[in-house]
């Protein structure tokens, strides 16, 4: 069922909707009906509480978990209520001030990543998650090195002097001649450049026709390619502080969620995938449980937002993992303003 526009919501249902969202947030437990009734916010009686309780439910707004146990909000009201209610807390200046102070302390960027995800995970009692800056290398040579009937090793060297090697699968009986033009043509376009860079003008190119290598030569450069960048693109990099908050006392109740949640980030391939598309949001971004697949079964969330360089190219993505009651007013424009923070780090 789609969720409809708060606008056609009538004002006694965004006024109780709003309540039992709120109060569920600060609580984690159903809300009934009968503290629906005591709040000095609603001036009904509790026969019109449950029947606006009763219609928003059969919206999808609302659920009741268990009978007479009171209604939560489902993910459909949530992502209402994210998008169309709800009041952002901006950080006090104290706490931008301790945010900035924290970051900013001597150290290689590395520490401040790994400050980062921990002043996350501080600011909302949940889990903090940074996916680390793809790092492209400016590199120097290349080189393919025989290693036995079908394979060769590609050895990558840095500017910085780093060396990385990967295996190459090639067709058999390649000759010597073919993997030294491969390792030369290769060497001479990558001078000063990213593998990306690099790879990008070689294959323009081998596809005009204006390279002057043979064929078994021209196929050890795309495997060359291929696995490097096939490599690259399989291993993000996620820092993850604070998972012990995720076992909170309402945890224990549902015990399964969180201990999947936990093999997800264990995991990290699966959530890095998650923070890394919303590298291309605008702001910050909110995924609320079973809207995205990785969280069907967790009853999850993430706020994810994308952090710059300052030439203002995105880097990488921070935010936060924890339950759909996340306090998204708070920690909405706290993830925000962290991302902006660390930007200017980052040279």
């Amino acid at each position: 069922m789609p969720t409809p526009p708060v606008t056609e919501l009538t004002s006694r249902a965004r006024d109780i909707f709003r309540l039992v969202v709120e109060e569920y947030l600060a609580s984690g437990q159903p809300v009934g009906s009968k503290t629906l009734a005591t709040s000095d916010r609603v001036n009904l009686s509790p026969a019109s509480i449950r029947s606006v309780l009763a219609d928003l439910e059969s919206l999808g707004l609302l659920a009741a978990p268990h009978t007479s146990a009171g209604r939560m909000p489902t993910d459909s009201g949530l992502r209402l209520f994210v998008d169309g209610m709800m009041q952002v807390a901006e950080p006090t200046a104290a706490e931008r001030a301790a945010i900035e102070q924290r970051l900013s302390e001597p150290g290689p960027i590395e520490a401040a990543l790994e400050a980062t995800s921990a002043i996350l995970s501080d600011i909302s009692g949940a889990a903090g998650m940074v996916l680390v800056p793809r790092r492209e290398p400016r590199l120097a040579q290349f080189s393919l090195v025989n290693l036995a009937q079908g394979r060769a090793l590609a050895v990558l060297v840095g500017e910085d002097g780093q060396v990385e090697n990967r295996v190459v699968d090639m067709a058999p009986a390649i000759p010597a001649s073919a993997m030294e033009a491969a390792s030369n043509y290769i060497t001479a376009r990558l001078a000063g450049r990213t593998l990306g860079e690099a790879a990008r003008a070689m294959r323009a190119e081998i596809a005009s026709g204006q390279s002057a290598l043979d064929e078994a030569s021209r196929d050890l450069v795309e495997r060359g390619l291929a696995v490097w960048s096939e490599d690259a693109a399989q291993r993000p990099v996620l820092i993850v502080r604070g998972q012990a908050n995720l076992l909170d006392e309402s945890a224990l109740g549902d015990i399964e969620r969180v201990r999947r949640l936990l093999d997800d980030l264990e995991n990290k391939q699966s959530v890095a995938e998650l923070l890394d598309s919303a590298r291309e949001a605008e702001a910050t971004r909110i995924f609320i449980g079973s809207e995205n697949r990785l969280f069907s079964l967790t009853g999850s969330a993430v706020v994810a937002s994308p952090y710059r360089d300052r030439e203002g190219r995105v880097v990488g993505v921070l935010g936060v993992i924890g339950p759909t009651r996340l306090n998204y007013a708070r920690v909405v424009p706290m993830v925000d303003f962290t991302a902006r923070s660390l930007g200017k780090l980052i040279g």
